[in-house]
C-alpha cells in the first residue's frame, strides 16, 4: 500500500491536499483530547476540530479547534493520520462542496467519522444543528435541532490497529470534487501552534493547555477551551523525532505490506476510551458497506465564483469582521 507523506497545512497548495510520496511517521498520534467547544462567535462561522500534526523537531504537536469564517457553500473535510507499510502518514484536509473521506475518525462536534451533523448550507446561509454544535441563538438565528449518536472513541488515526473505515463510493466521488486548500488563516493558526511550547504532546501529555479556540490564533484569553482529559493514558515515545522520521528506503521497505504500528502518546491503537466527550454520528449517513482504501484525487481549484456569490462572500466577511470588533470590545 502507498506511504503517504506528512502534509502541512502551511505547505499544502490546492493541487496537494490529498496526498504525496517521501516522508513517513514511525509513532503514531496520541489519543485525541477531551475538550468542550468554544461558543460560535457569529454567522457564516464553520468549525474546524483539532488534530495531532508533526514536526521533525518536537514530534507530536496539537493544532488546537476553531471556529473559521467558510468560504461560501463549502464544507471543511478534515485532515487524517493514515497507517500502512509501517508509517503513519498525513492527509491534509479541505474545503469543497461536500464531505469526503477522513479515515473515519471522531473528532466530535459533528465530525463522528462519517459525514458531517453539525449543520448544512441553505441557499447561500449555514445554518447549525444546535443539538452539536456549542451556538447562541443571540448572535446566531440559522439554527435548527436534529438528534445524533453519540460516539466516544478517541483513536487518531485509521488503519490497522485504529479505525479500520474505509471510503465508500459516494466519498470516494466527493473526494474527486474541486478543492480548495485550507485558508490562510488555518496556516497561521497551525504554524503559531507548532511554536507553542504548551501544544508539544512530549509537554502536555495528550492534554494540551489550548485545545479549542473562538478564532484561528487565539491563544490566550477566556475564550480558549482547556483539554480536561487526554483521550487515553500518555506514553511517552521511545524514539525521538529525528528517529521516527521515515526514509525513502523505508517507505520502499514499509509498502511490501502492513507492519505493527509503533504505539504513542498513550493510544493504545486497539482500544477506545469511555470518556465523556460529546462526539457524534449523524443518524442516516449512508455509510453503506466499505471497500478497499483508495487515496483522494489531487483537487482542483474551484471554479470562479459568480458575482452573486462573490457579493454574498463579502456580505459574509463583513458580518464576521463586524461580529470581530464586538468580540474585541468585550474582552477589553
Amino acid at each position: 500500500m502507498l506511504t503517504v507523506s506528512v502534509l502541512s497545512l502551511s505547505t499544502a497548495s490546492s493541487a496537494e491536499i490529498a496526498i504525496g510520496v517521501g516522508i513517513s511517521v514511525r509513532i503514531g498520534p496520541p489519543a485525541l483530547p477531551v475538550y468542550a467547544q468554544p461558543i460560535c462567535p457569529g454567522p457564516g462561522y464553520l468549525w474546524t476540530p483539532g488534530y495531532w500534526a508533526w514536526s521533525d523537531v518536537n514530534g507530536y504537536y496539537w493544532v488546537p479547534g476553531t471556529w473559521v469564517v467558510a468560504p461560501l457553500g463549502m464544507l471543511w473535510t478534515p485532515g487524517y493520520w493514515g497507517f500502512a507499510g509501517g508509517f503513519y502518514g498525513w492527509h491534509a484536509g479541505y474545503w469543497g462542496p461536500h464531505i469526503g473521506f477522513y479515515g473515519g475518525i471522531n473528532y466530535g462536534f459533528g465530525y463522528g467519522g462519517v459525514g458531517f451533523a453539525g449543520g448544512e448550507w441553505r441557499g447561500g446561509a449555514f445554518f447549525y444543528n444546535r443539538a452539536v454544535m456549542n451556538v447562541n441563538v443571540t448572535n446566531v438565528r440559522n439554527v435548527y435541532n436534529r438528534t445524533v449518536v453519540v460516539n466516544n472513541t478517541h483513536v487518531a488515526f485509521n488503519g490497522p490497529g485504529g479505525i479500520e473505515a474505509r471510503p465508500t463510493p459516494q466519498e470516494e466521488a466527493y473526494g474527486r470534487e474541486q478543492h480548495t486548500a485550507a485558508l490562510g488563516a488555518q496556516t497561521e493558526h497551525e504554524r503559531a501552534a507548532s511554536q507553542n511550547r504548551q501544544l508539544f504532546a512530549s509537554e502536555n501529555h495528550g492534554r494540551p493547555a489550548i485545545a479549542a479556540t473562538v478564532r484561528p490564533g487565539g491563544f490566550s484569553g477566556r475564550n480558549v477551551a482547556r483539554a480536561s482529559a487526554a483521550g487515553e493514558p500518555y506514553r511517552e515515545p521511545k524514539m525521538s523525532p529525528q528517529e521516527a522520521r521515515g526514509t525513502a528506503a523505508d517507505n520502499r521497505a514499509g509498502n511490501r505490506g502492513f507492519n505493527e504500528p509503533v504505539r504513542n502518546g498513550g493510544n493504545s491503537n486497539s482500544s477506545s476510551s469511555s470518556s465523556d466527550r460529546s462526539v457524534t454520528r449523524p443518524e442516516n449517513d449512508g455509510a453503506g458497506s466499505r471497500g478497499r482504501t483508495s487515496s483522494l484525487d489531487n483537487p482542483k481549484p474551484n471554479p470562479k465564483p459568480s458575482k452573486q456569490e462573490k457579493q454574498a462572500q463579502k456580505k459574509a466577511q463583513k458580518q464576521a469582521k463586524a461580529e470581530q470588533k464586538r468580540q474585541a470590545r468585550e474582552d477589553r
